[in-house]
């Protein structure tokens, strides 16, 4: 498993060794003691499944405290653009995001660390997006800000005119007018 840093250093793409031949494949997805050797203690208490089909977009969501929420995100069918917007008032890369492609093919994984937002677009006709959490999921401390959020600006890489938003979504605001924790 190779841990690569990303321009915002806390979060992490993880690429695993892939051994194939011709009746198939194979990696380790995860590993805890080479997780905390290059990322830190986690303890993941919840694994979370999610199918969509092309231009839907989850997100960005992150859980209020004391909910916050780390994850660890891969593809395991399909091909999405995942997305990490560092919401922490005080850290140097406030309102930046990384974006990365996940895909069945790639077999990458995300790991977005606690303080920030997290969504992903579906590239493909249609994706299984697995993750990992290391804290539950509490519906009175979930949260959000919209995907097109003119401050953050993220190229989801599909048109506007394909994006399928949930109703909860579509409600999201702006940083300026969310109540960001961190």
């Amino acid at each position: 498993m190779l841990f690569k840093k990303t321009l915002i250093p806390e979060v992490i793409i993880i690429e695993p060794k892939v051994f194939g031949d011709d009746r198939g494949y194979f990696f380790e997805s995860f590993n805890q003691k080479k997780f905390e050797e290059n990322i830190g203690k986690i303890n993941f208490v919840q694994d979370n499944e999610s199918k969509s089909s092309r231009g839907v977009l989850r997100g960005l969501h992150f859980q209020r405290p004391p909910f916050t929420q780390a994850k660890l995100v891969r593809c395991v069918q399909g091909e999405v653009i995942d997305v990490a917007v560092d919401l922490r008032k005080d850290s140097p890369t406030y309102k930046s995001y990384i974006a990365e492609i996940l895909s069945s093919e790639n077999k990458r994984q995300l790991f977005v660390p606690r303080g920030f937002a997290h969504g992903f677009a579906v590239l493909s006709e249609t994706a299984i997006i697995n993750y990992k959490v290391d804290n539950y999921y509490s519906p009175e401390h979930d949260s959000g800000i919209a995907w097109d959020d003119t401050e953050v600006n993220i190229d989801w890489e599909i048109n506007k005119a394909e994006v399928l938003l949930s109703g909860k979504d579509k409600l999201l605001k702006p940083i300026r007018d969310t109540e960001i924790p961190f």
